[in-house]
């Protein structure tokens, strides 16, 4: 029995880490365009606004990606969702990397935006649904560490690409300048992710949806071996049951036109980006120039920042499951709001020279500790844990749908964020990080109020706010007593 549980394991662990590679892609394509910004506009003659709308025009394609994904997954199949997810981002960064103006390039992130949103929805999902209950937490981290891995590697090739031409604007192969290279050595990962996403089983969930009881039973004998199949069988098909009678799992509540649960995910999503997370890995060359870096040396920075950020996830990998998802945001809001807090300072420091910041003294180190301390704080917990919440916090009959809102409104809400921070760090960085340290010490007070708990709970069970589980729990209580 001990063996059998070993192989089922390893066998749930091969099927998620092939899953999340989705994640790396989402990773990637958020950090390729950090090595990019500077000669992108500096080739097109781009305004800051502009410039903030090329780096951020793959987050439009990535919201509209999230709204279909949770469609397309449950009307075609996890798999062949992450099929199209893999073929948009290759074409994506081909189109991308031959762009002949900022239109071209702007349309081509677009595309690729589409399929990262899908991805971003499919893959937590799956990840979910194929995962028992005790190591659900920690392989849905996963995916986030898919991401932290897809930016580290975004943002090593952009180093790699810059210092071997000598410059990330100077040509490099078949006279294509380097900034080029850097979206289109994107076609590796999609190829990679498109090859794997067809060895896959496709999610017993997802074959119990259809009606296809035989396909679920043969893939929760070869998933979960020594589970009692039947068991999980029943509790499935009695989720779906539900669904059907639950006005066939519509999103629509009391609260503002949606069910509470399904706002909580909206909220915790943006969050998630309103603490300027992404400002690190898209502008962080360009912040790092500022603290007084070259730009050979901020790639080199960037590149270690990204390390520190994979290093952190692992640590939220290895605690989620044993010390709960709430405790590692409340920590982690806490270290987000003080490192931000002093970034702001450090930047009210700053004088311009030559049109840009520049911290005098040991401001400028003090910035860079600082920002790799917030890193930290991120990716210990809000990164990571968002995505596991994201994955068990609805209720089965909505999980697809709502976990396309929920990655759609983090979408929206990093383009946002992306697309401000130029103009907004033009006018005031110490205003800008200021901003996003209120909405880190706001977000503690959400998750202590509000974000349900669900360590060791089966995705059957879950759902529902954190005043939703203590109303169950207070009747099942008197029904006991009853008994």
């Amino acid at each position: 029995m001990a063996s059998t549980k070993k192989a089922s394991n390893a066998r749930v662990i091969g099927l998620a880490v092939a899953g999340a590679v989705g994640g790396f892609l989402f990773g990637f394509d958020s950090s390729v365009v950090n090595g990019a910004v500077n000669p992108i506009a500096s080739q097109f003659h781009l305004s800051s606004t502009i410039t903030g709308l090329a780096v951020a025009s793959a987050l439009i394609g990535c919201a509209i990606g999230a709204i279909l994904g949770g469609r397309i997954g449950d009307r075609f199949g996890r798999i062949p969702t992450m099929v199209v997810a893999a073929i948009l981002f290759f074409i994506s960064a081909i189109g991308a990397g031959f762009a002949a103006d900022v239109w071209l390039f702007i349309l081509w992130r677009l595309v690729g935006g589409l399929g990262i949103g899908i991805a971003s929805v499919v893959a937590p999902a799956y990840i979910a649904e194929i995962s028992p209950k005790k190591l659900r937490g920690r392989l849905a981290s996963l995916q986030q560490l898919a991401i932290t891995l897809g930016i580290f590697a975004a943002l090593l090739s952009d180093t790699i690409f810059a210092n071997s031409a000598g410059d990330a604007a100077a040509k490099f192969w078949f006279d294509l300048e380097a900034w080029r290279w850097m979206f289109i050595a994107g076609v590796v990962p999609a190829a990679v992710y498109g090859i794997l996403s067809l060895t896959l089983p496709e999610s017993p969930r997802f074959h119990v949806l259809k009606g296809e009881d035989a396909k679920a039973r043969e893939q929760i004998e070869a998933i979960w071996p020594g589970e009692n199949v039947e068991s999980s069988l029943r509790e499935m098909k009695e989720s779906v049951r539900e669904d059907k009678e639950s006005a066939k799992g519509s999103l629509r509540g009391n609260r503002f036109g949606l069910k509470p649960i399904v706002w909580v995910g909206i909220i915790l999503s943006i969050f998630q980006q309103f603490v300027g997370i992404n400002v690190i890995f898209y502008y962080s060359t360009t912040l790092w120039r500022a603290v007084g870096f070259s730009e050979r040396d901020s790639f080199t920075v960037s590149v270690i920042t990204s390390v520190t950020n994979v290093l952190v996830t692992l640590i939220a990998i290895f605690l989620v499951d044993k010390v709960g998802r709430r405790p590692i945001l409340l920590v982690g809001s806490i270290g987000m709001t003080v490192s931000l807090a002093v970034m702001a300072l450090a930047f009210s420091q700053a004088h311009i020279v030559a049109g840009a910041p520049s911290l005098p003294g040991g401001w400028g180190p003090l910035a860079l500790v600082a920002a790799n301390v917030f890193v930290i704080a991120f990716g210990a917990s809000w990164g990571p844990i968002i995505w596991v919440l994201l994955g068990e916090i609805f209720p089965n009959r909505i999980r697809a749908r709502a976990l396309g809102v929920g990655a759609a409104a983090q979408w929206i809400a990093n383009f946002v964020v992306t697309i401000t921070f130029p103009p907004l760090s033009a006018f005031s960085l110490p205003l800008t990080y200021g901003l996003y340290a209120l909405f880190a010490a706001l977000s503690f007070f959400f998750v202590l109020g509000v974000v349900p708990e669900t360590k060791g709970v089966s995705l059957e069970e879950t759902g529902g706010t954190k005043r939703d589980q203590a109303a169950n729990r207070m009747a099942s209580a008197k029904t006991s007593k009853g008994a």
